[in-house]
C-alpha cells in the first residue's frame, strides 16, 4: 500500500532565510472556499435536475400503467379495466395469469412506488352488463411522496386519455403535459 504524506518542508535561500515550500493557511482557506462556493451552486442544481428526471419517470410509468390496462381489458373482456395495481402485477411463477394477477406489471411499479412516487388506480366506474359488474371507466394519478423534495407536480391519466399534471402536487389535474 502507497502511502502519501503531506510534509512542509522549509528551503534556503541564497540570502540565508529560511522559506517554506508548502502552502500557507490563507492559500488553503481561498481554496476551500472556492470548493464550497462551487458546492452551494451545484447541489441545487443538481436536486432540481432529480426532480425532473423524477417527474419524467412518473409521466412514462402513467403511460405503462395504461398501456397494462389495454391489455388486461383484452384479456379479461368480462372484468373490463382493473381497479388496483395488484390486479395488473403479479408473479410469473406464482401460476397463470389470471384477472386478479394478470402479469402486466412488475417491480417497484406494482407496489404502487417508483422514483418517488405514489401511483394508483381510483375513480373506477362499474356498469352491470348480463349480471356481471366490467369497469368501464380508471383514473391513474401519480403524486410526489413530498411536494417539493421528490417532485413539484402530480399527474393524472384516465382510460385513454392525455396525461395532465397539478402544479401544486396533487390529483387536481387540469393542464396538459407537453
Amino acid at each position: 500500500m502507497n502511502c502519501t504524506i503531506w510534509t512542509f518542508t522549509k528551503r534556503r535561500r541564497a540570502s540565508g532565510r529560511e522559506e517554506s515550500a508548502g502552502f500557507t493557511l490563507m492559500e488553503l482557506l481561498i481554496v476551500i472556499s472556492i470548493i464550497v462556493i462551487l458546492m452551494l451552486i451545484a447541489i441545487p442544481t443538481a436536486n432540481t435536475i432529480r426532480k425532473h428526471t423524477d417527474e419524467v419517470s412518473a409521466q412514462k410509468s402513467l403511460q405503462t400503467i395504461q398501456q397494462a390496462q389495454s391489455m388486461y381489458a383484452g384479456n379479461y373482456p368480462v372484468q373490463g379495466y382493473a381497479c388496483s395495481l395488484q390486479a395488473l402485477s403479479g408473479e410469473g411463477n406464482s401460476g397463470p395469469p389470471s384477472p386478479t394477477s394478470a402479469q402486466l406489471l412488475n417491480g417497484q411499479l406494482a407496489a404502487g412506488f417508483k422514483d418517488g412516487y405514489i401511483f394508483t388506480i381510483t375513480n373506477c366506474i362499474k356498469s352491470t352488463a348480463n349480471n356481471s359488474e366490467r369497469v368501464t371507466s380508471y383514473s391513474l394519478t401519480a403524486v410526489p411522496a413530498t411536494v417539493g423534495r421528490t417532485g413539484d407536480r402530480g399527474f393524472c391519466v384516465d382510460e385513454g386519455g392525455p396525461i395532465k399534471a397539478d402544479p401544486a402536487g396533487g390529483t387536481n389535474c387540469t393542464q396538459l403535459v407537453q
